[in-house]
């Protein structure tokens, strides 16, 4: 989907695709459409019950036929309203649902991203589209689509009427029509552009908030208050800017589209008292009447003007949104295998990887894990350690070599029974809104809350637990914010053991953590570590002097592996980071 202006105030294209949504509801849609048809064939009915009356009732002072069609008048009227009632409703409620099917697509999609697309993409943008956008979508079919098939079916009936009753006042009205369809064009096309420019400053806009809002501890440890403060007011002013301009164009447009309306109605009725002096071919009846519809007839033109507006900025907010998901960002899922109780031989072949084209992060690394191993990564921050975390559950596709699991590729299994048999606890936790119990569970009707407490147990957290107001059902906030760094990892590592994995992988599990809560997690490391495969990253070389086998990694490259004794045994990359560390951890 281009993200330029095309020039066009309709592009067909975005609108057959919304359109295509709409296939599951076609009751509804027809509904809609004869509502629409009633509603202006009842709204024109009108004009010409008033000219009857005067014409006839008045002039003959016929009290019982004035009554009689008073009546009928009131009787349009209410069918009138009712028809405006289903209209509304039915155009409305299809829009809802529409946009419910756009949301739940959008989200299924972007569900199965590569982690390369967010590491790329502002998340307030991607809430913009799977909110905002949406909604603006919503309006393209309740406030515009079918709002515009009305006035467009209402104008129609009153030209054909209007020429029915009178065809030379129906030429007056009709000689402004030309001039104002014009303008029209032109608005649409103007106010488009100015539309796409909205829900771009309206994506920076939230995609800047939602960032310093989720940093805003970064902001204030670094005093950028005032900084950030300036930036808002920048992008804001360029938001408000958008915003302008359409009013620009608005403030335009309506004064001479109801100047043009004015004159066509004083065009009626100096032609139509010409003819009464003259001819007496045209009544004053007809004048008032012809009065009325061309109210009918110049109001819905300048509405569609507005209502078009409003069905560009949902082709806008639909081309957004469909940029999104025709985006081809998923993982491949061509495995077949489920992945079932692995034993836990793991390998790595030769892969290379890289984050960004030609700037390679793993530089053909090779190394093998026996199952019910303790492997432990070590190195330098840079040099590669939690990519294979990634790459072990396919969060990111490698760009040469092989990845195997009991003896299989990983790409052979299926997705979601590989990364069932994985469990990790990342240094960075993450946890939902929500319930301890729920974040520990995360919806797995599987997993009961006494299976939770007798996994609490036997790593030492249930006191923990149960010392917080309502202990399990204890709602943590929004990312954990209740809880410290320490009881946030603690709550991480029962997540892990609780799921029953086959191979368990800490990242940095312990380098947040005081050193009681480092003490719960090692000796819970040990139990669940002991007849399971376990590849454990550390800074901490502490951590890993039990491990089976060490893997020392700089730059991308593996440089040492053996055990901790036999590295310690040798000058090498591995002794000297020891050293290291053990000398500035005594010198503190």
């Amino acid at each position: 989907m281009s993200k330029k202006v095309t020039g066009k105030a309709f592009d067909a294209k975005i609108f057959k695709r919304l359109m295509s949504f709409a296939k599951n509801y076609k009751s509804q849609f027809i509904i809609g459409t004869l509502s629409a048809i009633f509603l202006s064939m009842v709204s024109v009915s009108k004009p010409i019950i008033l000219e009857r009356i005067i014409d006839v009732y008045y002039e003959n002072r016929d009290e019982k036929g004035l009554l009689n069609f008073s009546l009928l008048m009131l009787v349009v009227l209410l069918f009138e309203v009712l028809l405006q009632f289903i209209f509304i409703y039915k155009v409305n409620w299809l829009g809802q649902n529409i946009i419910k099917d756009i949301r739940v697509q959008l989200q299924k999609h972007m569900l199965h991203f590569k982690m390369t697309y967010f590491d790329n993409s502002s998340v307030g943008k991607l809430v913009t589209r799977l909110v905002s956008d949406t909604e603006t979508i919503a309006q393209f079919f309740g406030q515009g689509l079918f709002m515009i098939i009305s006035d467009l079916l209402k104008m129609m009936v009153v030209m054909v009427v209007m020429l029915w009753m009178n065809w030379r006042l129906a030429l007056i009205a009709f000689i402004i029509l030309p001039i104002l369809v014009y303008a029209t064009k032109i608005f649409q096309i103007a106010i488009k552009s100015a539309f796409q420019e909205v829900r771009t400053q309206v994506a920076n806009l939230n995609g800047f908030v939602q960032e310093r809002v989720t940093g805003m501890n970064i902001v204030q440890l670094f005093n950028r208050e005032k900084t950030e403060y300036k930036n808002f007011i920048d992008i804001n002013e360029k938001h408000k800017n958008a915003h302008v301009r359409t009013v620009w164009y608005y403030s335009i447009f309506f004064p001479i589209a109801e100047i043009l309306s004015s004159i066509a109605i004083g065009l009626i009725a100096w032609y139509g008292g010409l003819e009464i002096v003259s001819t007496g071919t045209t009544t004053a009846s007809q004048i008032i009447a012809f009065i009325m519809m061309s109210q009918m007839l110049f109001r819905p033109l300048r509405q569609i003007a507005d209502k078009f507006n409003t069905l560009q900025m949902g082709m806008v907010a639909g081309d957004r949104v469909f940029e999104v998901i025709d985006t081809e960002s998923q993982i491949a899922k061509t495995g077949t295998l489920i992945a079932e109780n692995f034993k836990g031989d793991i390998s790595f072949k030769n892969v290379h990887f890289s984050y960004i084209e030609n700037e390679e992060v793993l530089k053909g690394i090779s190394f093998n894990v026996k199952a019910g191993e303790t492997v432990a990564i070590v190195g330098a921050t840079g040099a590669g350690k939690s990519t294979i975390i990634n790459l072990v559950n396919r969060f990111y596709e490698i760009d040469k070599g092989d990845i195997c699991i009991d003896t299989h590729n990983i790409e052979l299994y299926t997705l979601p029974s590989l990364r069932k048999q994985i469990a990790v606890v990342l240094q960075d936790v993450f946890l939902f809104s929500d319930s301890i119990f729920n974040n520990i569970v995360l919806s797995n009707d599987e997993i009961t809350l006494e299976q939770v407490k007798t996994a609490a147990k036997e790593i030492g957290i249930h006191d923990f637990i149960m010392s917080l107001p309502n202990n399990y059902n204890y709602n943590v906030k929004e990312r954990g914010a209740m809880l410290s760094s320490g009881q946030r990892q603690l709550i991480a590592f029962l997540r892990a053991y609780v799921s029953n994995p086959s191979v368990l992988i800490l990242d940095e599990a312990t380098s947040s953590i005081d050193s009681y809560s480092e003490k719960l997690i090692q000796e819970a490391t040990d139990k669940i570590t002991k007849h399971q495969t376990s590849i454990i990253i550390a800074h901490r070389l502490t951590t890993v002097k039990n491990a089976d086998k060490i893997i020392v990694m700089d730059k991308g490259l593996i440089v040492e592996q053996g055990s901790h004794t036999e590295l310690l045994g040798k000058e090498g990359y591995y002794k000297n980071l020891y050293d290291m560390q053990f000398a500035n951890e005594s010198a503190s």
